[in-house]
């Protein structure tokens, strides 16, 4: 299964838009298509973005996108702590979940800030993960019982 670790600018754009790439990106994780990972603090920062005024998003809206969170992805406590990222250092947390968890992705609509790789994890914009994903989802068998 295909790891992935998804940046909050990916989880905020599919929250304000149903019909982009970042929501496609945060439906195959949902619906665990994708193996999701997510680390304390990565749940911290989505709800206190998420919980931002001016993007006027509802409660109910919020609550019910993290609940799908928590529901569909692993939580991991990364044990090392990085500093590669300087311009945002909180971006490091998501460099420290997918080192933990071995992701495959981080997928993130600003890869200004992050490396083109870590680890072996390779740092991609929504448009590139589904173009890069969509022929491996096509070799998935359909349960059709």
């Amino acid at each position: 299964m295909i790891r992935v670790v998804i940046d909050t600018n990916v989880v905020v754009s599919a929250a304000l838009n149903d019909d982009g790439l970042p929501a496609a990106v945060l439906s195959l994780a949902i619906d665990k298509n994708l193996l999701m990972f997510v680390s304390g603090p990565i749940l911290a920062e989505y709800e206190r973005v998420l919980n931002r005024s001016y993007l006027k998003l509802s409660a109910m809206r919020i609550k019910a996108l993290l609940a799908d969170i928590h529901r569909s992805s692993t939580l991991i406590q990364p044990t090392r702590v990085v500093s590669v990222i300087k311009e945002d250092e909180s971006d490091n947390r998501f460099l420290e979940c997918a080192q933990a968890g071995s992701a495959d992705f981080l997928v993130t609509g600003n890869t200004k800030h992050f490396p083109k790789a870590f680890d072996k994890t390779a740092v991609v914009t929504p448009k590139q993960f589904i173009e890069t994903i969509l022929p491996l989802l096509a070799e998935i068998p359909v349960d059709k019982s």
